[in-house]
């Protein structure tokens, strides 16, 4: 521990987490949706927040892209920018859970190492993985953001799927596979995993906001 380190004291708030929790009214937890690029991370993150803001569920979307503009602008795609990447993402992931927000996290996180490193910063039932599988044919087949035609062209180095691995989780909480689902279906799928699991104990609302 450096000199500087030791002049770094944790100020603790007179509210706790359950505080928080209890005034909202639902559980906080972390879901991390890991996958490749055009998989549908982003597409079933945004639309699961709108849902739960319907439901008057407190959450938030930390997407990758998003991020870069801002907090990791400084961060290239390195290995080594990569796992700090997703470092700082898991400790802003902490800071939401402890404000009671069910935080809702887009990152392809190819390595199961770096997902490894984000799930111990949190208790067990607090980090909850969800696999968005989907074939490198159909990602690339939608390329979205015409990622993959630069990627085969060279333009994009390091590239997940095509010039650099991604690790497909072994033992996700939960897996999404968006070539047999839509976005409205995934949505509903994950709010009833987290009712099963005890994460969601707000009584829902009738009807889908989804299409509105």
């Amino acid at each position: 521990m450096s000199n500087e380190d030791r002049n770094i004291t944790w100020q603790a708030s007179s509210l706790s987490r359950q505080d928080r929790e209890n005034n909202n009214g639902h559980h906080s937890r972390t879901l991390w949706f890991t996958g490749l690029s055009g998989s549908g991370k982003s597409s079933i993150a945004f639309a699961l927040e709108r849902y739960l803001h319907e439901q008057g569920v407190r959450s938030y979307v930390l997407d990758g892209d998003n991020v870069r503009h801002g907090l990791n602008k400084d961060l290239g795609f390195t290995a080594a920018d990569r796992q700090e990447n997703l470092r700082r993402i898991g400790e802003v992931c902490k800071l939401m859970v402890d404000a009671g927000v069910l935080v809702l996290s887009a990152f392809i996180s190819p390595h199961d190492s770096d997902r490894a490193m984000v799930r111990s910063m949190f208790e067990p039932e607090d980090f909850i993985e969800i696999y968005v599988r989907c074939s490198i044919e159909e990602c690339e087949r939608r390329d979205p953001k015409g990622l993959y035609k630069k990627a085969r062209r060279g333009e994009i180095p390091h590239f997940t799927g095509i010039s650099a691995p991604y690790d497909v989780p072994q033992s996700p909480s939960f897996i999404i596979d968006t070539e047999q689902c839509t976005i409205e279906e995934a949505v509903q799928d994950i709010i009833q995993h987290l009712q099963q699991i005890g994460a969601l104990h707000l009584p829902l609302k009738s009807g889908s906001v989804l299409t509105s």
